[in-house]
C-alpha cells in the first residue's frame, strides 16, 4: 500500500515536457508509482483535482543561512513550493569559523538570529546544528570564499601568503569531505574582494577535487559586466569546475542592454566544452548590504576599523571623495534609487528613498549613507532600483539561465518580519509562474517550471531530486495554474505567495491547502 497517494493532478516531470494528467504514489521519502493510480490504496490521499503537479522548486540562490536558525518552519520559502535551498552564497557562509577570528565573522555575517553562536568551527559542526532541531526544507551548502579568506587573514587587503592560500583551499577541502556542494565568491564584497583571480582558482580546485562547482557573485554588473563574467569563466576553465553566474544582471542605465553579451559570454565557454550557467531573479531591483556603498578599502581590518573610520571627519572626507567610485554608485545610481531595507535602530526610514531621508533629516545623501552604516555596524539593508525589464526577460528565456531568488527564509510575523526586503523572498517562484508564464507568455509554463526543477538538479547532481518518477524523492508541489502570484511588493513586502497547495518535503507533507503543517522533515543535501 501506499503511504500517501496525490491524486488528480497535472504533473509536469521537470524536465520541460508539457503536464499530463497523472496520479503520483509515495512510500517513505519516495515517488513509488507515477500514473492512473484509482485502484491504488493509501494511508493518506491529497486532492490535486485542478492543480499542477511538480517537483519542488529549487532556489538555486539563497542566504537562509543566516536566518533558518530562527526559522526552521521558513514561512516565505515553503510557502513559494520552495523545497531546496542552495545557501552561502556571494562569499557568505557561516562556516568555516577560525577562533581567531571569530568576532570578525559576526561583523561579517548577514544577519545573526538567536542561537547563532559561531561557537563550531568546521563545516561538519555547522551542518549538524541545521538538522539538530529541524528544517522544513532541505539545504545544500556551498562554502563563501569570503569566510574562507576570514578565517585564514582576517580583513587583511592584501594577497595571501603561501601559507594562507594554503589554509584556505585546506579549509575548502575539507568543506568538501564533510558535505558542502562547492564555493562561491562575492567580489565587490570585502574581503573576498581583495582577491585576485589567482587565489579563487587555486581554492576552487579545492571544490572541483571532491565534484563542487563555483558560483560567483561577479567582480562587477556594470561597466566591467563582461569582464567579469570572463574572469567566472577563467576560474571554471582553469579550476577545472562547472561554474554558475550568481544573479545575472547589468546592473545602472548607462548599461542596459548588455546581459545579451554576458550571456553570449556563456554561450562561448559553453561551445569550449565548459559547463557554465547562471540563474536570474524576476525583479528589476536588487538588494544589498548598506556598507557596499563604501569603498572596499574601507573595510580593511574588519568591521570596527570600519566604524573607526567613518567616526573620524578626516577619513570621512577621503570616503566621500571615494564613494563614486564604489561598486554600488560607480553604475551611476541616483540616491533617489536607492531605497533603505532594513536599519532596526532607525525603523522610521525602511521603505524611504535615500534622498527623501535625507530632505527629512537636513543633511546630504552620502552623511545619511554614513550615519545609517555607523548606526547599524554595517549590517543594514538597501535595494537598489537599477535593473532592466528587457534584460530580465532575455536572462528568463536562455536555457541555461535558471531560477534563483537571492532572497531568505523570512515570516510574516515574528523577527523575521522586521524592515522591508526585497519582495523576492516571498515572491520569486509564483511571480516568474504567475506574472512570466501564464500572464505575459515570456516562456512556457513547462519551461518555467524546468528553470525551478529539473535544471538546478543537474547542476548540483542531484539525480533523485527536480523530477517526478519513480525511484526519485517525493519533493513535490502542487499549484493552481490559474491561480498562482506573487503577492509582495517593496512597499509591503511581507506577504505570502497565493496558489501554493500542496508542498511535500522528503515525502512528508509540509503545505496542506495552503497552511503550514509544522512539519519539519528537511534535511542537508551533502555532497557525499
Amino acid at each position: 500500500m501506499l503511504d500517501l497517494k496525490i491524486a488528480g493532478g497535472h504533473v509536469f516531470d521537470g524536465t520541460g515536457t508539457p503536464a499530463a494528467r497523472a496520479d503520483v504514489g509515495i512510500t517513505g521519502e519516495g515517488i513509488a508509482m507515477v500514473g492512473d493510480l484509482a485502484r491504488e490504496p493509501a494511508g493518506q490521499t491529497l486532492d490535486a483535482s485542478g492543480l499542477m503537479v511538480a517537483p519542488g522548486f529549487i532556489d538555486m540562490h539563497s542566504h537562509s543561512d543566516w536566518r533558518l536558525f530562527g526559522n526552521r518552519r521558513a514561512e516565505s520559502k515553503i510557502r513559494q513550493g520552495v523545497t531546496t535551498e542552495v545557501v552561502g552564497n556571494c562569499g557568505f557562509s557561516p562556516a568555516p569559523v577560525s577562533p581567531e577570528f571569530r568576532e570578525d565573522m559576526r561583523g561579517f555575517a548577514l544577519y545573526v538570529p538567536p542561537g547563532m553562536d559561531f561557537s563550531w568551527v568546521s563545516v561538519k559542526d555547522f551542518l549538524r546544528r541545521y538538522e539538530e532541531e529541524g528544517l522544513a526544507l532541505n539545504v545544500a551548502q556551498l562554502i563563501g570564499h569570503g569566510t574562507l579568506r576570514l578565517a585564514a587573514m582576517g580583513f587583511a587587503r592584501r594577497p595571501p601568503s603561501a601559507k594562507e592560500l594554503a589554509t584556505m583551499r585546506s579549509l575548502m577541502e575539507a568543506a568538501m569531505v564533510d558535505g558542502a556542494c562547492g564555493l562561491s565568491t562575492g567580489l565587490i564584497y570585502a574581503p573576498g574582494s581583495y582577491a585576485e583571480t589567482a587565489e579563487i582558482v587555486e581554492i576552487a580546485k579545492g571544490a572541483a577535487v571532491a565534484g563542487g562547482f563555483y558560483a560567483s557573485h561577479i567582480r562587477g554588473e556594470g561597466a566591467t559586466l563582461l569582464d567579469a563574467v570572463a574572469e567566472a569563466i577563467r576560474v571554471g576553465r582553469e579550476g577545472r569546475l562547472p561554474v554558475q553566474v550568481s544573479h545575472i544582471k547589468a546592473a545602472g542605465r548607462a548599461h542596459w542592454g548588455r546581459v545579451g553579451d554576458a550571456l553570449a559570454l556563456i554561450d562561448g565557454a559553453r561551445a569550449e566544452g565548459l559547463d557554465v550557467m547562471a540563474d536570474v531573479y524576476p525583479y528589476t531591483a536588487s538588494s544589498t548590504t548598506i556598507r557596499t556603498l563604501l569603498p572596499d578599502w574601507v573595510l580593511e581590518g574588519g568591521i570596527g576599523a570600519m566604524l573607526g573610520r567613518l567616526r573620524d571627519p578626516a577619513t570621512r572626507g577621503y570616503i566621500r571623495a571615494d564613494m563614486a567610485q564604489g561598486p554600488v554608485l560607480a553604475r551611476g545610481l541616483e540616491w533617489s534609487d536607492i531605497m533603505i531595507a532594513s536599519a532596526p535602530s532607525h525603523p522610521e526610514i525602511e521603505g524611504l528613498r535615500l534622498d527623501e531621508i535625507a530632505r527629512s533629516w537636513g543633511k546630504d545623501p552620502v552623511e545619511v549613507a554614513f550615519d545609517v552604516i555607523e548606526s547599524e555596524k554595517g549590517r543594514g539593508n538597501i535595494i537598489l532600483f537599477q535593473l532592466d525589464e528587457a534584460d530580465l526577460r532575455r536572462a528568463l528565456v536562455h536555457p541555461r539561465v535558471m531560477i534563483g531568488s537571492d532572497g531568505s527564509s523570512l515570516a510574516t510575523s515574528g523577527p523575521m518580519a522586521d524592515g522591508k526586503p526585497h519582495p523576492r523572498s516571498y515572491g520569486t517562484f509564483p511571480r516568474v509562474l504567475g506574472r512570466y508564464a501564464r500572464d505575459e507568455r515570456v516562456l512556457p509554463l513547462e519551461t518555467a517550471v524546468h528553470k525551478m526543477t529539473g535544471l538546478p538538479a543537474a547542476r548540483l547532481g542531484l539525480g533523485d531530486r527536480g523530477v517526478i518518477r519513480p525511484g526519485a524523492k517525493a519533493d513535490i508541489v502542487a499549484f493552481s495554474r490559474e491561480g498562482v502570484r506573487d503577492l509582495a511588493t517593496y512597499e509591503d513586502p511581507h506577504r505570502y505567495a497565493v496558489g501554493i497547495s500542496h508542498v511535500l518535503v522528503n515525502g512528508r507533507t509540509v503545505i496542506k491547502d495552503g497552511e503550514h503543517t509544522g512539519s519539519l522533515p528537511g534535511r542537508v543535501l551533502r555532497s557525499v
